[in-house]
């Protein structure tokens, strides 16, 4: 995988290449999600698709690069250790230029929400910049319940989320592995636990490393709005298809946002960097 820069108002595009003779162009949009079971799927056809982009695309938001091509050989971005900061790392590596155009974002308007048993995930008008509320709830005691509130930029990002890796239970692996899903699934790339521990031996990076995770889901799912968010972003036990729903619910409506622009311009990464890691999909549960 390589980041290649671009001009203003190209957002982020995924070139998928080895396919066809000619590459696949992807847009980073929640339109052109084909699936949201463990990761985020672009891509409508039975060729190109890309999936597990919501690391990358979380890396992007996060440290606010607006525009980028992402030339891809594979199906699926690299899960790298299973978090945004190797992707972190390679944006610093590349720079991060300002663009000669208004950065434009989506304002919330009113409330939209939406639900899937359980589960729900809403946005919710905010005066600045994007609030994030995640709560996960898990049975036993290895994860239980754990909440988190956030107000994202580019240090809160670094600091709390970049790092947060994917997670599975191992008496997951096998249906998983049946099904096709988490083949490539290691210590190295997901943190792993049975009924009473976490396994990998250097243990979590934070106590409350698992719903950290699903916020970091979460901002690289809702960067396909196309352009940062003005708003507040809930979610109780939420996941990939409540957080792509959520942004189909708010498009929807016309009178639920608008677009504003800022004064700070746009910005591409300065130098194209390559990536490459193992292709595989984490196990972790939604």
């Amino acid at each position: 995988m390589v980041i290649h820069p671009a001009e203003a108002n190209f957002g982020v595009v995924f070139s998928r290449t080895g396919v066809s003779e000619r590459e696949q162009l992807i847009e980073a949009r929640w339109s052109e999600v084909s699936g949201t079971e463990l990761c985020t799927v672009l891509g409508h056809g039975s060729e190109g698709q890309v999936s597990t982009v919501e690391h990358l695309l979380a890396a992007f938001s996060g440290l606010g690069v607006d525009n980028a091509l992402v030339e891809i050989d594979g199906p699926e971005v690299p899960i790298m250790d299973g978090s945004a900061r190797q992707f972190v790392d390679a944006l610093d590596q590349a720079g991060v230029a300002e663009l000669a155009a208004p950065r434009r974002h989506v304002k919330v308007l009113k409330a939209v929400r939406v639900e899937h048993g359980r589960s729900f995930s809403e946005l919710r008008p905010a005066e600045s910049g994007l609030r994030l509320d995640v709560e996960i709830d898990f049975a036993g005691e290895v994860i239980g319940r754990q909440r988190l509130g956030l107000e994202l930029d580019s240090a809160s990002f670094r600091r709390d989320l970049a790092g947060a890796r994917t997670f599975g239970f191992l008496r997951d692996v096998e249906r998983l592995w049946k099904a096709g899903f988490a083949l490539g699934a290691s210590l190295d790339n997901t943190v792993a636990l049975d009924e009473q521990r976490v396994i990998n031996p250097g243990g979590l990076r934070f106590k409350d490393e698992f719903v950290r995770h699903k916020m970091l889901d979460a901002v690289g799912d809702l960067a396909l709005g196309g352009a940062p968010l003005i708003g507040s972003y809930r979610s109780f036990c939420g996941g990939h298809k409540t957080n792509v729903a959520v942004l189909e619910a708010l498009f929807s409506d016309a009178s639920a946002f608008e677009i504003v622009e800022a004064s700070r311009a746009r910005s591409s990464v300065r130098r194209s960097v390559k990536r490459t890691g193992a292709p595989a999909l984490g196990a972790e549960v939604n």
